[in-house]
């Protein structure tokens, strides 16, 4: 029986509408002002950190975390089009490699940050308890996991789940909480993927999803009762779990 699976990362990048890799280094600056926010909001102060992006696509994460001063930085995919998009793009550290013998390599309590960029969606719930348990192993007592997930909580949250071919999950801040502290992650914060205001069209953004964020709040009031004023509608969103 063939392998959906290696099939669709065979072809990850250009096998859709539109090829998911820019033709330069240019073409991310639409991602520029989440990444930025990102590594500002949540990686560690210390520059010399190790950190591991494990299913790190065409690199855009591991280019802005270089460009923020970071050295110890390193991307693993499993896709042959991923990686050479990154060679591609110029973008240095991105190698490919299955993530879970990956995991398995580092040593015990060796690295500071590992970031999971839509990654543990494409996992069945047995696969991913697997995963988890290499990524709490090898993280060093304090350090952190990143990430981003589809939301089964946003009103889209079946397009970000069906986005995908080899999507198997989608997550809400209660599973993935529930999933983490189970697991032995200390503290687990998650986060909407809100607009970030960098200039006139953002700000327009960021506005209209207040407002459209408000409504749907008191579509929850109306049916429960309860504002839930922490609730995340976003179609997908952040999780930091720290060991």
């Amino acid at each position: 029986m063939p392998n959906y699976r290696d099939r669709i990362y065979q072809y990850y990048v250009h096998a859709r509408q539109e090829s998911l890799a820019p033709e330069s280094v240019n073409g991310l600056k639409p991602r520029a002002a989440y990444l930025k926010r990102l590594i500002r909001d949540h990686f560690p102060l210390d520059k010399n950190a190790v950190i591991v992006d494990l299913g790190c696509g065409h690199g855009a994460l591991v280019h802005f975390v270089r460009l923020a001063g970071y050295h110890k930085v390193t991307g693993v995919d499993r896709s042959p089009q991923q990686v050479a998009a990154a060679r591609h793009l110029g973008i240095e550290g991105v190698h490919e490699g299955d993530l879970m013998n990956t995991l398995q390599s580092l040593a015990n309590e060796s690295i500071d940050t590992v970031i999971a960029f839509d990654v543990i969606e494409h996992f069945t719930k047995d696969e991913l308890l697997t995963f988890l348990d290499q990524v709490y192993r090898v993280l060093r007592k304090g350090g952190k996991w990143i990430i981003h997930a589809p939301n089964g909580e946003s009103p889209f949250g079946g397009k970000m789940r069906y986005w995908d071919f080899t999507h198997e999950l989608a997550f809400t801040r209660a599973s993935i909480t529930q999933l983490l502290k189970s697991s032995g992650f200390s503290q687990v914060a998650c986060h909407e993927d809100t607009p970030i205001p960098h200039g006139f069209k953002s700000a327009v953004r960021w506005g209209l999803w207040k407002i459209i964020r408000g409504i749907l709040r008191i579509y929850l009031l109306a049916e429960t009762g309860a504002g839930e004023k922490d609730c995340i509608f976003t179609q997908n969103f952040l999780t930091v779990a720290v060991k």
